[in-house]
């Protein structure tokens, strides 16, 4: 068993709610993420899925201490970082390091690539031996890119060659850990396969974690080793990416796999089929938060909250009814 690189618990993120235009008062919350536990092993990737407005980005960008919690606690290398300022937090952030989902936003067009690039390493004051620029040059290398490019704007290059250039700055500090936030979204699909390939092969040659954050499902089942379901602000499902995609338990992840284009009748007449809308983080269900959307709801599922409890070696649900709900077969799972 690999040992824990981040280690989450009790993790909240309210977001207050205010009105009036001088005397502005709170008046509510968006609940973004309302008590999470999640571990990252070092080495792995953890894919975490869920729809748009789920918390997903939100759980990135805490566990990076671009935003800071409500409550709970963050360790990364044993470390808790939750309530760290100043020097400290930024010591720390040097070991986690962030590729964006827009590769056309996330670059400043007035620079040139190598200066994108070697511009952590400035902010954070380490001077490569070599120099900044050779130093670039190499981490431009490394992700398939050329000398030449160095000394070129973001505009132009394409969208896949930015995301490239991005991946580069992320590795400028030798981080442990990398969070990407969609980061093959907005690529066309042959791009993506090469970025994902990328960063497959980059994992091995420099031991990298990473937490890949998507709603894709495709493309999780080809990088991640451990997929986490997130639903309103929790986690509801987490296993094995064979155990999940072959077994899926929970009625939630049931749906997500079945909306994956499915070529045979009988995988499609055995789907279930997720109705109505995401409710509002704001405003959650009480009781079990999946209930106004699960076809397997009771009353009981609309007064308890349901805990995220173990139904398998190294697999979780959060579902009051998990014992009693069949598995069903997935698109997917004969690639499991």
């Amino acid at each position: 068993m690999l040992e824990n690189l981040v280690e989450a618990t009790g993790l909240v993120k309210h977001f207050p709610i205010s009105a009036g235009v001088f005397l502005r008062r709170q008046t509510g919350a968006i609940r973004a993420v309302d008590g999470v536990d999640l571990n990252i092993r070092r080495g792995e990737t953890l894919g975490l899925v869920g729809e748009s407005g789920c918390g997903k980005s939100t759980i990135g960008r805490l566990l990076l201490r671009l935003l800071r919690p409500s409550a709970g606690s963050i360790r990364i290398g044993g470390q808790d970082i939750a309530l760290l300022e100043g020097a400290a937090l930024r010591a720390v952030r040097s070991r986690a390091q962030m590729i964006f989902q827009d590769p056309y936003g996330s670059l400043n067009p007035r620079m040139r690539v190598a200066e994108l690039v070697a511009e952590p390493l400035r902010i954070a004051r380490r001077p490569p031996a070599e120099g900044y620029r050779q130093r670039a040059v190499a981490l431009l290398q490394s992700v398939g890119l050329d000398e030449h490019h160095a000394d070129r704007y973001a505009h132009e290059f394409s969208g896949g060659q930015r995301q490239r250039i991005g991946i580069a700055r992320a590795l400028a500090l030798e981080p442990d850990l990398i969070v990407a936030d969609e980061p093959v979204s907005a690529l066309d699909v042959s791009i993506q396969a090469q970025v994902i390939n990328l960063m497959q092969d980059l994992q091995a040659r420099f031991g990298l974690t990473y937490l890949f954050i998507s709603h894709d499902l495709g493309v999780v089942h080809h990088l991640a080793d451990r997929v986490a379901v997130m639903y309103l602000g929790r986690i509801v499902e987490i296993a094995p990416k064979r155990t999940l995609y072959a077994a899926p338990r929970h009625p939630y992840t049931q749906a997500l796999l079945a909306a994956i284009p499915a070529a045979s009748p009988v995988l499609r007449g055995r789907r279930t089929i997720l109705g109505g809308d995401l409710p509002s983080p704001s405003n959650p269900p009480s009781g079990c938060r999946f209930h106004t959307r699960c076809p397997f709801a009771i009353e009981r599922c609309r007064n308890e909250d349901p805990a995220l409890l173990p139904v398998g070696e190294e697999h979780a649900v959060a579902c009051l009814r998990v014992d009693e709900i069949r598995t069903t077969t997935t698109p997917m799972e004969s690639h499991a």
